[in-house]
């Protein structure tokens, strides 16, 4: 049975659709693995807990996450919070300015969680750059490799 690979991106634009497509197509680059790509008002905790690693991604909102991924958050926390502790998981942020308190702000709900962040988390900020995309494809490709590998 393939393990499953997770995406639940918030993409409210054609930037950061290219962004969540880009960590889709570097996951989709690796076989045996299930890739589920969910925008955040649609995922739920079953969603979860089918995966064995998920790559959140959201923008920066107000110095905040998106409220899309928040909404995730509040619906799926309490079904998550026992059931999936050391889960793995990698976070992109679409940052205008400089992402600390988006990170800051889902780091505390992954921290709760007890999620296990396999790697920093990818800061795509400022003006837009081209190479965001080859850095969320980069992003995908090792989540997925990690996971076919038993890494984690």
């Amino acid at each position: 049975m393939p393990k499953r690979l997770l995406i639940v991106a918030h993409a409210p634009s054609d930037n950061t659709v290219a962004l969540r497509a880009a960590v889709q197509r570097g996951a989709s680059s690796e076989s045996g693995i299930d890739v589920r790509v969910i925008a955040p008002l649609q995922a739920g905790p079953d969603d979860v807990l089918a995966a064995q690693a998920v790559i959140l991604g959201t923008t920066e909102n107000l110095g905040y996450m998106s409220g899309a991924l928040k909404d995730f958050f509040d619906r799926s926390y309490n079904t998550l919070l026992d059931k999936t502790q050391g889960l793995p998981c990698a976070l992109y942020i679409r940052a205008g300015s400089d992402g600390t308190g988006t990170r800051r702000g889902v780091e505390t709900i992954l921290n709760g969680l007890r999620w296990r962040a396999v790697q920093e988390p990818l800061l795509c900020k400022g003006p837009w750059q081209p190479a965001f995309v080859e850095q969320c494809e980069e992003l995908g490709a090792a989540m997925a490799a990690g996971l076919a590998a038993g890494i984690f």
